[in-house]
């Protein structure tokens, strides 16, 4: 008798997991986000381009091939902000990784990153101390044809001498249309004299 209630428990417990698992068909549950990488190589299967150099893009220096005390590839990037020469502009630079390169919104390029609960990237600074005031992701297009579906951030960020990682937390987000994959924006008030620091290894989780 014993064993018989345990096997009509059984029976009842099987059939009422199989109902609810049959109400997500297999080709209709969620997949599970495979990482998208925004940088890990010079030479990788990147998925957008170091290419949105704000104001203009002459205080910066950007060097995708860097390949001295990276933190964990062959290559890293290398950011240098020129002070001095942003002193006598805008005192203000960045520079966005969009997709395709130099869009602003005005040509269909965006991806579909639905999923993704975070940004993740590793950084440190030349010296330690350098502040970047915002990192982020999204937010281009205002305004325009095919404008980025969300934004977010994080900053400002005081950057260590040794790599640290940082992520930006995405859940929440409609990440449905996404060309400006990866930013940063630094200015003199935060950097009175220099501002070098490094990246590595950028991707959506």
């Amino acid at each position: 008798m014993k064993y018989s209630s345990c096997f009509i428990f059984f029976v009842l417990f099987s059939s009422i997991a199989h109902a609810q698992d049959s109400d997500f068909p297999v080709e209709n549950r969620p997949k599970p986000f495979k990482p998208f990488i925004v940088y890990q190589d010079k030479g990788a299967l990147n998925r957008f381009v170091p290419s949105g150099y704000m104001p203009t893009g002459e205080c910066l220096k950007m060097d995708d091939a860097w390949r001295e005390n990276c933190r964990t590839s062959k290559s890293c990037i290398k950011a240098e902000y020129n002070i001095a020469c942003s002193l006598k502009g805008r005192h203000w630079a960045g520079i966005y990784w969009l997709n395709p390169a130099d869009n602003w919104g005005d040509r269909k390029g965006g991806y579909n990153l639905t999923g993704a609960k975070k940004l993740v990237f590793w950084a440190r600074g030349e010296n330690g101390g350098e502040k970047i005031a915002e990192f982020r992701i999204g937010g281009v297009g205002q305004g325009r044809e095919y404008p980025d579906s969300d934004t977010a951030s994080i900053g400002p960020v005081i950057l260590p001498k040794q790599w640290k990682e940082y992520e930006i937390d995405l859940r929440g987000k409609d990440l449905t249309y996404i060309s400006g994959g990866f930013a940063w924006i630094a200015n003199v008030d935060d950097n009175p004299s220099s501002c070098t620091f490094y990246l590595d290894n950028i991707r959506y989780e």
